[in-house]
């Protein structure tokens, strides 16, 4: 299933967009303003937004940019606002693809699935030497095998794939460990240790792009 992250101040609208959704295997949250599609956001994993941009206090532009700051996730914007001037801004200032209200179910379908055909992480994910093969279930930096854990070569694809989003321990157990597990922080954490201590005796600059962010969780970097 997909997960996506509607925003939008009328109540009506999301409840139209998730009916259109659901049926098609997308998992919904809905935020009525930017407060709370940051909070969202910080707590939670997404795999797209859609982003109305006529909203109170803080506009879906303003919104698009501050989470563009942060993170590479697929936004859709969607809204009245149909003028040539407005779509360039959206577009400027990060977000992926525009479509207007009234909107069309099957537009807005096509347009989803195909920005998440062009974001879908590849198999391969190399960098600076390290390789993080999917299909191979294996990792290895200058063609040498570093031996990891199941659980461990999980979490590291999570991060490779989603560079600057930061994961939340929770995030982590629901997505390795399962939504049921009683798997706690600390076990988070010693994978995280042995992990990266495995990716450093490899002679890979690990810390260099894996972070921790304090009482949060961890990131992988790509601007050093």
């Amino acid at each position: 299933m997909v997960k996506v992250l509607l925003i939008d101040d009328e109540k009506r609208m999301l409840d139209l967009l998730a009916l259109y959704l659901r049926p098609h295997n997308y998992v919904c949250r809905k935020a009525v303003n930017a407060s709370e599609a940051l909070s969202f956001l910080d707590a939670e994993a997404f795999d797209i937004v859609l982003l109305d941009v006529m909203m109170p206090e803080t506009s879906g532009w303003e919104l698009c940019r501050k989470i563009r700051s942060h993170s590479n996730i697929p936004i859709i914007m969607v809204t009245a606002r149909e003028q040539k001037e407005d779509i360039v801004k959206g577009l400027k200032l990060g977000a992926d693809d525009y479509v207007t209200k009234p909107v069309d179910e099957d537009e807005l379908l096509a347009r989803m699935e195909a920005l998440l055909r062009r974001t879908e992480p590849s198999n391969q994910i190399e960098i600076n030497g390290l390789l993080w093969d999917e299909a191979e279930f294996e990792l290895s930096y200058e063609n040498n095998v570093i031996k990891l854990t199941p659980k461990e070569f999980a979490m590291l694809g999570y991060f490779m794939k989603k560079p600057n989003q930061v994961f939340t321990r929770e995030q982590l157990i629901e997505l390795i460990w399962g939504y049921e597990s009683q798997t706690e922080g600390r076990t988070v954490d010693s994978h995280v240790r042995n992990m990266r201590e495995k990716i450093r005796q490899a002679g890979f600059p690990i810390d260099y792009y894996f972070k921790t962010v304090w009482g949060v969780g961890y990131k992988w970097v790509t601007k050093l």
